[in-house]
């Protein structure tokens, strides 16, 4: 059976079958971009189970995590210590107060959202930076879309798990409906869920960043500082706030 959390099942598994080990490196990307920007306070934005959270928090940044999956949160939980800021979050909406100097959104967390509500949560995302703050996030690009539709079966064996990722392709609208099954000797490990992504056209998000008050920085291939190319999978998109915003 599918959930109605997205990640109810895979969240037991996602950091060991899902996950590249690439969040370290991520965050050495972010601590060099910062080192003269006066950023301590990160909201992490589709924080999942917190791996990026707690990079951050162990290079000195007060970082709130926000995920829309309860089992996402639980997980980052464990990782992070009862302690930690983490808040259940459905974007558009983002319940916090605070005032950020900085936002950071990683491992296409963004893909989720169509694109009416991409940009809904951008502008929710600026009323909590402060004027020049920052938001950096990355997503998938439309050679992903090329990727799907010629490969739309992945299927591999991980520590005596199967696994098949089934996509669905509907290029002219860049949706992307994908089925994960999960075999696991433990059948209570076992699951099958259903993930719906979509891939935004670059002039869509240039005009979402304006429209919500942000100036494009630089857009780079997977926090590096080399530009994107047509066979770029993740695009990490940096962006400012505007002063007078």
């Amino acid at each position: 059976m599918t959930s109605p959390d997205p990640y109810a099942r895979l969240a037991g598994v996602y950091d060991e079958l899902v996950v590249d080990p690439c969040h370290s490196d991520w965050a050495d990307f972010l601590q060099r971009m910062w080192a003269e920007a006066d950023v301590r306070r990160v909201l992490d934005v589709c924080c999942g189970s917190g791996l990026m959270t707690v990079q951050l928090r162990d290079r000195g940044f007060r970082v709130t995590g926000v995920d829309a999956s309860p089992a996402m949160l639980a997980r980052a939980r464990e990782l992070l210590g009862a302690d930690a800021d983490l808040r259940l979050a459905v974007l558009p909406d983002l319940p916090v107060d605070e005032t950020y100097d900085a936002a950071v959104s990683t491992l296409d967390g963004l893909n989720y959202l169509s694109l009416p509500d991409f940009r809904l949560t951008l502008r929710a995302i600026a009323e909590h930076l402060r004027p020049g703050g920052w938001l950096v996030f990355d997503i998938h690009t439309a050679a992903v879309l090329r990727l799907l539709t010629e490969n739309p079966l992945i299927a591999g064996e991980q520590d005596g798990s199967t696994y098949a990722l089934s996509s669905i392709v509907d290029v002219s609208t860049g949706r992307c409906a994908t089925t994960i099954m999960l075999t696991a000797a433990d059948p209570e490990r076992s699951f099958v869920e259903e993930h719906v992504q979509y891939v935004h056209r670059d002039e869509d998000v240039q005009m979402a960043l304006e429209d919500g008050g942000f100036a494009v920085i630089a857009v780079t291939d997977e926090y590096t500082d080399e530009p994107t190319g047509p066979d770029s999978l993740r695009a990490t998109w940096v962006a400012r706030k505007n002063a007078d915003a």
